[in-house]
């Protein structure tokens, strides 16, 4: 369908539902040379998979257990890109069809079932199709094949992003380094523990809960983003927006610089070892619209996951389109706070963001990346 595939140079589509045989992606645009492996993907996946991990059941998360085991279809030979589309399969092996089957004529508030039949007059109502956050598989596969290749042209880049906020907790410290041991991936062990508690109160209540995620680019070069209306803001936003639970993106100061002053806002400059450098960064990373060789700076606010296991006003249709008013009490397994496996999606789109710009960027006549 329209709306599948993404970015301009470096290319994505994403094909593939909840409940269907498979996920997957196609990545055009990927240039030859780059090394690609099944583990360097695998390894990604399994960051975002659900379910139970080392014998213990993250209460933010759904406890449908998938191996996300990546397949490469096409477009790498003896360990390296080819220059032609590669093609990664996901295949979905836990799916329990029958928790949707009281979902055939009724639409779940907060989801997709209403507009999709608006938009399209019929619907896949099992796990939510092509609007499952299970979609996020393919994307995440596409995010690797990105990395490896960004990594191999901008050697010291970094792409980090962490929950910031969940459940309403706030992370008071940012550590890089405990994202990874705690899980809801906060920068902020003390925080995180408050976080699993909130969640596990929802979950017992057969509620859910949202937060805000952070990302944190370093070490991308100057002079990436297309002005006037493929702003690199612009297409960041584009890409954090078309994630299905994400509802806003604020990039450095975000909304607070509604409240300040040009002199505070402004990120006054001076040069250091022989290049421009910033004393603040309130801009987040990039002026006009374009990187300039600062942090990459933004956060997205998450939505309370809409699948909740309490008693619900809805609307029904029938056979002959007409609709009518009805309650719903969702069955299945499902998250109770995204933000933990959101980490991950963030990171693979700005990892697909970034490519495709660097690639445009390099592709304009006697342009260059200035350091």
């Amino acid at each position: 369908m329209a709306g599948s595939s993404f970015g301009t140079l470096f290319k994505i589509t994403t094909f593939g539902e909840s409940h269907g045989a498979a996920l997957g992606v196609i990545v055009d645009g990927c240039p030859a040379g780059i090394p690609l492996s099944t583990d360097v993907v695998q390894a990604a996946l399994n960051r975002r998979r659900p379910g139970v991990q080392d014998g213990v059941l993250n209460a933010a998360v759904t406890a449908r257990t998938e191996p996300d085991t990546v397949e490469f279809l096409s477009g790498v030979f003896d360990g390296v890109t080819t220059g032609t589309p590669v093609a990664l399969l996901v295949r979905n092996t836990s799916q329990i069809s029958k928790d949707y089957d009281n979902l055939k004529s009724m639409f779940r508030p907060g989801h997709a079932d209403m507009t999709y039949t608006a938009k399209f007059g019929v619907r896949d109502y099992r796990g939510g199709g092509r609007a499952s956050g299970r979609e996020t598989a393919a994307r995440v596969a596409a995010g690797a094949v990105a990395r490896c290749f960004l990594e191999r042209v901008v050697p010291d880049i970094t792409v980090t992003a962490f929950t910031l906020k969940a459940a309403g907790v706030s992370c008071a410290s940012v550590d890089f380094s405990v994202i990874e041991q705690n899980a809801m991936r906060a920068a902020d062990l003390h925080a995180a523990e408050e976080m699993m508690r909130r969640v596990e109160e929802f979950r017992r209540q057969g509620d859910s809960c949202g937060g805000i995620i952070e990302c944190r680019v370093s070490g991308f070069p100057a002079g990436a983003g297309e002005p006037v209306f493929d702003k690199l803001d612009a297409e960041l936003a584009k890409a954090m927006l078309s994630v299905g639970a994400v509802k806003g993106i604020e990039f450095g100061a975000g909304f607070a610089a509604a409240d300040g002053t040009g002199s505070a806002m402004n990120d006054q400059m001076f040069v250091q070892n022989g290049t421009c450098a910033f004393r603040t960064n309130n801009a987040g990373g990039i002026l006009g619209g374009i990187s300039n060789g600062d942090d990459i700076i933004f956060r997205v606010a998450v939505k309370p996951v809409p699948s909740i296991f309490k008693p619900q006003e809805t609307v029904g249709i029938d056979s002959s389109g007409s609709l009518h008013a009805g309650s719903i009490e969702i069955a299945g397994r499902h998250d109770v706070c995204l933000c933990p496996r959101i980490v991950p999606v963030i990171e693979a789109m700005t990892w697909l963001t970034l490519s495709d710009m660097y690639l445009r960027q390099t592709a304009q006549a006697g342009s260059k990346f200035r350091q």
